[in-house]
């Protein structure tokens, strides 16, 4: 019989595996330096390092040597994984040790001289997979975990600067650049070495007994742990507890508070108030509501293009994604590597570029953060731990809010965003990779027994089932209302007025966020009293759902009072999901939240769906059931935190001046962050026309499909670079109105008028049931008005009526509007006859920007172009429209074009050239300024409309229809 420590087995794995690079790397210097240093780019001495990639497979003999010296390192390799398996019993650590081992084999075995493709996909297998190795064998071992931890970061971290400098070589092509990349890449081969190497005091537990006793009654077991007592931390820590509890009773809350610093100091290093452990799970919080609001925004494309419903809707079920902790091992995995998973594939999703697969990625990646998310909350029985949770989740809103503030309105890690666009996602996915790795070290503290709070069985279903519905009633509310800064600001908009008007985009967002931030450090003084915001979410509500309230009033003690109230209700919502510790709550509160986004939308696309007579142009109902459900949710919730909140759980809840420290400073950096943000996107300058020596007006009129365009990418700066080319004065933008959530709560507005340095007017807001209008203008907007025309079978039909500050302030009257479809013959009727009689109304010079359903000549175009509305045809000739019409009174019309979307979106971009006159002018010329011929030329260089869309044009957009632009003479 031979026996041998278990300890041999890691040093084994060290030595085969350190000699076989070893081997390799000096083989390889020594024979081949210049040939193994040469890359696609460059050669010596531009690059003077080899990457192991040409050190182990490129040539002969290091390559033969390598394999040779790697192919020992089996043995020991696999001896590993029993072992670890042995002392752990992880089925699931022994299936990823396994399958690494396998990724190894293929990385190792094909070079990338025999598959370049193929080694690199195993290589990145390899490296995906040995961040839950790291993790799970760091969590279970006994002996070295700070050791090993902290070879785990810094592996990872490590690859951070990997990827960087191996772009720099592959994209940027810099000399030197491989070199570099390297020496970071050898620097993982001798830290995964290192890491196996840890197991060493681990492996010292047991031996490995080889026995030849023919009788096998008497065989002695392969592995034999040694006799050795170790206590475990959690015995430790229930003696601890159990010892302080019989102490006197005024010792109590001193008891629980030093088992709690004792716990957090010697088992859990990421304790709830570590800087660490708040600002990775803030971080999360931000992918959780970045992946939240980024699903629905991808549907949206779908029934936008089919014009209906599609079938792609279905991916809303990716909500649903807790249900998969039901799945056996699947709660362990989503532990582990739930955070990574979710993350990457759902900002990853932008390197897909077909639409149906970035959807089917994006709704895969936000069901594996929303189990994430279950997971963390209802596994969290440490009362601080969950307070510290609660606070992170709130302030991954406000981070998500601020951010789309200062990216004008957009989330730049969405899928609807890539490089080209102004994304971030793969700045988005490295901090994804480093949050993903801390992520289980930093959640373990939630599995703490310290001033634990105990799981409540006996919570009847009646209050987990009203405690479920309330929390997806407030997921959804949260969702409408407060995923961006501008909403609440255009539920309460209603135009310029010459006295003054509400709150405008800038700088009032900002508000929106100081005052998120102040509910979110003030939250947890509500957790147990959930009265005072209840009264305040009824008051606000009702103050939302009067629409005889606007502008600031609404603004203030609705949007605002809303906010506050919901932020407040969370720490009760929270505490209760968490003692309920149920997978079907998380399950059915996400169902609700689903059936209130489609609520959401039923309101306003009540012509598409079924039943849409149900909720049309009812937000308010919504709304208003909402907020009941969320009261609801949080009286029960209170019931049953009652019943469960001794005295001494409640008093033991005291937090550390540490945590305050670090929560007030990111309350601090946040502020900074609004602040910044908020100076950045200021409007840049004083508004001009770009032809003003010849008083010209140029103006359009386009229907942007809300900013989606023909591939699902965001659409806002070729939209602007289009309408910056063609020298836009005045245009108006239809299918604008953004501000929902299957929109992405995005501000369209915000983003063209700061790009074109333009004064906007957003329309009838999100809470008025349309699809949008907004006007974006050059020259001052002295007063605007907004109406919803005859309506009583189909859609709204959203208006601005706009005066504007013109050349020599001579006022003109701008109209955008939309039109009903084509289906409902008699509202097309009623708003025709509703705009004609607005137009006819101002003896002023006017313009219409509008979007009619009709053609040209016949029908309704006869009540928009008559004595009625004083309106006239830009050009009655054009006898090719049914959707966009320019017309025109007491101006002078010197040319229009119609330019070619290219992929932007279904409709071209139609544009009218105008002369202001003054009154004597128009005296002198009387109705023949009506009449015109076709020219070649206008009268004016500066009338001429840009050359560099003749012909093939640019970026797929060109003068069409007629081929070139038209200009008029009279």
């Amino acid at each position: 019989m031979v026996t041998i420590n278990g300890k041999v087995i890691p040093l084994m794995h060290s030595i085969c595996a350190t000699s076989a690079f070893l081997a390799a790397f000096v083989t390889g210097y020594t024979l081949h330096f210049h040939k193994i240093v040469t890359n696609a780019h460059y050669t010596y001495p531009d690059e003077w390092f080899p990457s192991v990639s040409a050190t182990i497979g490129d040539r002969y003999p290091e390559r033969s040597i390598f394999q040779i010296l790697i192919a020992l390192t089996a043995f020991p390799r696999f001896l590993l994984l029993l072992g670890h398996y042995y002392l752990n019993g992880s089925i699931t650590t022994f299936i990823i040790g396994l399958l690494r081992t396998v990724s190894c084999g293929g990385w190792v075995y094909i070079t990338s001289t025999d598959d370049h493709d193929t080694h690199d996909i195993f290589m990145i297998v390899y490296i995906i997979l040995t961040l839950p190795w790291d993790i799970m064998i760091t969590r279970l071992s006994v002996n070295s975990r700070r050791t090993k931890g902290s070879v785990a970061i810094t592996f990872f971290f490590t690859l951070v600067p990997m990827i960087y400098w191996y772009i720099q070589h592959q994209v940027e092509k810099v000399p030197g650049a491989y070199s570099i990349y390297a020496y970071f890449e050898w620097s993982l081969i001798i830290m995964d070495i290192a890491f196996d190497g840890f197991a060493y005091s681990d492996f010292s537990m047991f031996n490995m007994i080889l026995s030849l006793d023919a009788d096998s009654s008497k065989t002695k077991s392969f592995f034999e742990l040694e006799k050795k007592t170790y206590a475990s931390s959690k015995d430790i820590e229930q003696e601890k507890v159990h010892i302080k509890l019989e102490e006197d009773d005024h010792k109590i809350e001193e008891t629980i508070s030093q088992v709690e610093n004792d716990v957090n100091k010697s088992i859990h290093p990421f304790a709830y108030d570590s800087v660490t452990y708040i600002i990775v799970n803030t971080f999360n919080a931000f992918i959780f509501w970045s992946n939240l609001t980024a699903l629905t925004c991808s549907i949206w494309h779908f029934p936008l293009w089919y014009m209906g419903i599609s079938g792609y809707e279905a991916a809303i079920l990716g909500y649903l994604g807790p249900i998969i902790l039901y799945v056996p091992f699947m709660p362990i995995i989503i532990y582990h590597y739930g955070v990574l998973l979710g993350g990457l594939i759902g900002v990853g999703a932008c390197l897909v570029e077909t639409p149906e697969a970035r959807l089917i990625t994006v709704a895969i990646g936000t069901a594996i953060t929303m189990a994430t998310f279950a997971q963390n909350l209802k596994n969290n029985s440490n009362l601080h731990a969950r307070s510290s949770f609660t606070i992170t989740w709130s302030l991954g809103l406000v981070l998500s809010v601020i951010i789309k503030m200062g990216f004008y309105s957009n989330n730049p890690i969405w899928p609807i965003f890539n490089e080209s666009n102004g994304g971030y996602n793969i700045h988005a996915m490295i901090l994804i990779i480093i949050s993903g790795m801390l992520t289980p070290f930093t959640n373990k503290i939630h599995n703490s027994t310290a001033a634990s709070q105990p799981k409540n069985q006996s919570v009847c279903f009646s209050s987990k089932l009203l405690i479920s519905v309330g929390f997806g009633a407030l997921l959804f509310g949260i969702h409408q209302l407060m995923t961006d800064a501008s909403t609440i600001i255009y539920w309460s908009w209603e135009g310029y007025k010459e006295s003054g008007q509400g709150p405008l985009q800038w700088p009032w967002s900002a508000l929106t966020c100081v005052v998120m931030l102040t509910a979110v450090i003030s939250s947890l003084k509500f957790r147990s009293n959930p009265y005072i915001p209840s009264c305040l979410l009824v008051v606000s509500t009702a103050v939302l759902y009067n629409r005889h309230i606007t502008e600031w009033t609404k603004f203030i003690f609705g949007g605002l009072g809303y906010v506050c109230a919901m932020i407040w209700l969370i720490p009760v919502f929270f505490n209760a999901l968490s003692i309920i510790n149920s997978i079907w709550v998380f399950v059915l509160s996400f169902g609700v939240y689903i059936i209130f986004v489609l609520a959401h939308v039923w309101v306003v696309a009540y012509a598409f769906v079924p039943m849409g007579w149900l909720l049309r142009e009812r937000i308010e109902v919504v709304l208003a059931t909402s907020s009941f459900l969320v009261l609801l949710g949080a009286t029960t919730s209170k019931r049953a935190l009652t019943e469960v909140e001794t005295p001494v759980i409640r008093d033991s809840l005291v937090f550390s001046r540490k945590f305050f420290r670090i929560v007030s400073f990111l309350f601090v950096s946040l502020l900074a962050l609004t602040s910044t943000f908020t100076y950045q996107i200021k409007p840049t300058a004083v508004p001009q026309p770009y032809h003003p020596d010849s008083h010209l007006i140029t103006a359009g009129i386009w229907t942007i499909h809300f900013g989606l365009d023909n591939d699902m990418w965001a659409s806002e700066d070729r939209m602007s670079s289009l309408i910056r080319d063609m020298e836009l004065d005045v245009v108006g933008l239809l299918e604008t109105d953004t501000q929902r959530i299957t929109m992405g709560n995005r501000d369209l507005t915000n983003k063209m008028a700061h790009d074109l340095n333009m004064y906007a007017d957003f329309g009838p807001g999100p809470n008025k049931h349309t699809w949008g209008c907004v006007l974006l203008s050059k020259f001052p907007i002295v007063n605007s008005t907004h109406h919803l025309l005859p309506s009583p079978a189909g859609e709204l039909a959203p208006a601005i009526h706009a005066v504007l500050k013109t050349y020599d302030d001579i006022l003109v009257d701008v109209f955008v509007f939309h039109s009903g479809q084509e289906e409902d013959v008699e509202d097309r009727r009623l708003q025709s006859l509703g705009m004609a009689e607005l137009m006819g109304s101002t003896d002023r010079p006017a313009i219409l920007l509008s979007y009619l359903v009709t053609d040209p000549l016949e029908g309704n175009y006869n009540t928009y172009v008559s004595k009625k509305s004083g309106m006239h045809d830009i050009d009655p000739t054009d006898d090719d429209r049914w959707c966009e019409y320019i017309l025109y009174k007491d101006l002078r019309r010197t040319g229009y074009a119609r330019v070619a979307r290219g992929t932007i979106t279904d409709t071209e971009l139609q544009v009218g050239k105008f002369q202001v006159l003054n009154k004597d002018k128009l005296g002198k010329y009387g109705s023949s300024i009506y009449r015109y011929e076709h020219v070649d030329d206008p009268q004016a260089e500066d009338m001429k409309f840009p050359d560099k869309f003749n012909g093939e044009g640019e970026r797929g957009h060109f003068y069409h229809v007629f081929d070139r632009p038209r200009y008029y003479d009279f």
